[in-house]
């Protein structure tokens, strides 16, 4: 019997504790069970533009994301196909020409920031949660994850989430909360959205 995925968007501001929560569900749920797709995995090439850490290329904007190839997968995928989700390269700004199998699972998990502001991914879309958190402790998450795992420099994260990550979430991602049935108000502990969801999805 062919499995018809469940997809549900896990959004919210970048370092809102969406990508921890959604990795920890699809950890209980497990890999025969579930998958998760990341947002950040559709960047379009920005390598012809880059201009410096911190630089002048927004990729908090919903023009750097290619939101109509999220949407197909999430739409042969739904029709039990599988597909390919792209790479991208944070370090180069460049897709790369590897790609990751998806098959369909029961339940699919889709990250990011963005993808509530997205019309064409909310229509593939079956449930969406929100993290609503305080952006003292996003910025907090966010410094740490790019110069850690990013390699990028700590005034250029600075400068970038003052001139576009700030101005970016008060303007499409924080609106984009109306679309979502669950807001999570996260403070760093996920204990009770984990448990409720992962009741409601076994």
């Amino acid at each position: 019997m062919a499995i018809v995925p469940y997809i549900i968007g896990v959004a919210g501001g970048s370092g809102s504790g969406k990508t921890f929560f959604a990795r920890e569900l699809q950890r209980i749920l497990g890999d025969e069970f579930s998958t998760i797709i990341y947002q950040d995995n559709y960047y379009i090439d920005q390598s012809h533009r880059f201009d410096g850490d911190g630089g002048s290329v927004n990729f908090d904007h919903p023009d750097s994301l290619d939101f109509d190839l999220l949407a197909e997968g999430l739409s042969q995928l739904k029709k039990g196909q599988n597909i390919k989700v792209p790479m991208y390269d944070f370090a180069t700004h460049t897709r790369t020409n590897e790609t990751i199998a998806c098959g369909p699972k029961k339940i699919i998990l889709v990250d990011g920031i963005l993808i509530l502001d997205s019309s064409v991914v909310r229509a593939q879309l079956d449930e969406a949660i929100f993290f609503d958190t305080p952006e003292e402790l996003r910025f907090k998450r966010r410094l740490e994850r790019d110069v850690h795992e990013r390699g990028r420099t700590a005034e250029g994260v600075k400068k970038q989430f003052d001139l576009q990550v700030k101005p970016m979430h008060e303007q499409f991602v924080e609106p984009s909360k109306i679309f979502a049935q669950t807001i999570v108000k996260d403070f760093g502990d996920y204990h009770d959205a984990i448990e409720f969801f992962t009741r409601k999805l076994t």
